[in-house]
C-alpha cells in the first residue's frame, strides 16, 4: 500500500501543474514535493512524472492515477468534515482565509476581542490573493469579494466596502490632465476595481501596476500618482492609521462599492466554532462598515 501523505502531495502536483506551485500548496519545500512523488512511484513501480529542466508533466498513467486520486481526496476531505461538523463543543482549530490587505489592516488588529471571548478557539488566518478551496480544507472560512459560484458552499452577504481615488496631499494639487494613475497589473483586468480605475483615468496614463493593495498605497504615499483604495485601507475606519499620508481626491464624488461575502462549506454551517467565528466577523464589519 502507498503512503497516502505521498498520494497528497502527488495530487497536488497534478492540480498545480508546477512543482513549485505544489509546494505552495502543501507549504512545504519543493524538494519534500519531489521527495513524496519519489516515494510513490517507487512503492507503485511506475513512473507518474517526465522530468525535465523547467516542468514537470505528468505521464499517462500519471493522468490517470491522479484521476482516481483526486476522487478518494475528495471523498477523505468529505469524510473528515462529516467529523468535524459533529463534533461537540466549540473547542477547535479554525483557518480564515482573506484579502490580504483586508487580513492584515482591518481584521488581525480587531481578533484580540474574539480571542478573550473565546479563549477556547485557536484562530489562524490566510492573506491570500488567490481563493481558498473549502473543498480541499485549504480554509473553514473564506471572505470573498463578490458572491462565490461553488453549489455546496453557503455564502452570507455581511456589506460593502466602498473604493475611493486617493493620492498623496502633495500630488493632488496638479492640474488632474496631468494626473497618472496606479492599477493592478494585468492578469487583474476583469476584476471590477480594474475596470473602475480605468474608467476614472479615462485615458490618463497608468503609471504603475501591482497585484497588492499595500504596494498600491505605499506608491501613493510616495507621490506616484492616484489610487483606487477601499477605505478601509485608506484609514477612514476608526483606529485603523494604515492611510495616513493619502488624501482623497478633491472634488471627486464618484466611489464604487463590493460586496462582502463570508463562506463556508454546506457541511461545516452548523459546526459550533466556525459559527462563532463567523458571527463575530459578521458583527464587526456591520459596526465598522454600517450600511
Amino acid at each position: 500500500m502507498f503512503d497516502w501523505n505521498d498520494m497528497r502531495h502527488f495530487i497536488a502536483l497534478a492540480e498545480a501543474g508546477t512543482l513549485s506551485g505544489a509546494a505552495r500548496r502543501m507549504e512545504v519545500e519543493h524538494a519534500t514535493v519531489a521527495r513524496r512523488v519519489a516515494a510513490l512511484e517507487q512503492t507503485l513501480g511506475i513512473a507518474l512524472v517526465n522530468r525535465e529542466a523547467r516542468r514537470w508533466h505528468l505521464t499517462e498513467a500519471g493522468r490517470d492515477i491522479a484521476s482516481v486520486a483526486e476522487g478518494m481526496q475528495a471523498q477523505a476531505h468529505a469524510l473528515e468534515r462529516a467529523v468535524q461538523a459533529r463534533r461537540q463543543g466549540r473547542s477547535a482549530r479554525v483557518t480564515v482565509s482573506a484579502p490580504p490587505a483586508f487580513a492584515s489592516i482591518f481584521l488581525a488588529p480587531r481578533l484580540a476581542a474574539f480571542g478573550a471571548r473565546h479563549p477556547e478557539i485557536d484562530l489562524t488566518l490566510h492573506g491570500t490573493q488567490a481563493l481558498a478551496s473549502l473543498h480541499r480544507q485549504e480554509a473553514d472560512i473564506a471572505i470573498r469579494i463578490g458572491r462565490p459560484t461553488e453549489l455546496d458552499y453557503v455564502a452570507r452577504r455581511i456589506g460593502q466596502i466602498s473604493y475611493g481615488l486617493y493620492a498623496a496631499p502633495a500630488y493632488t494639487v496638479l492640474p488632474p490632465e496631468q494626473w497618472q494613475f496606479i492599477a493592478y497589473d494585468n492578469s487583474f483586468d476583469n476584476i471590477p476595481e480594474q475596470q473602475w480605475i480605468y474608467g476614472m483615468a479615462s485615458g490618463r496614463r497608468i503609471g504603475f501596476r501591482s497585484n497588492d493593495l499595500m504596494s498600491q498605497l505605499a506608491a501613493a504615499r510616495g507621490g506616484l500618482g492616484v489610487a483606487a483604495l477601499p477605505r478601509y485601507l485608506a484609514g477612514l475606519t476608526a483606529g485603523v492609521d494604515a492611510g495616513a499620508g493619502v488624501v482623497p481626491i478633491p472634488g471627486e464624488t464618484q466611489t464604487f462599492s463590493r460586496d462582502f461575502y463570508l463562506v463556508v462549506h454546506a457541511d461545516m454551517r452548523r459546526h459550533a466554532a466556525i459559527r462563532a467565528v463567523m458571527d463575530f466577523i459578521a458583527d464587526v464589519f456591520a459596526r465598522e462598515f454600517p450600511g
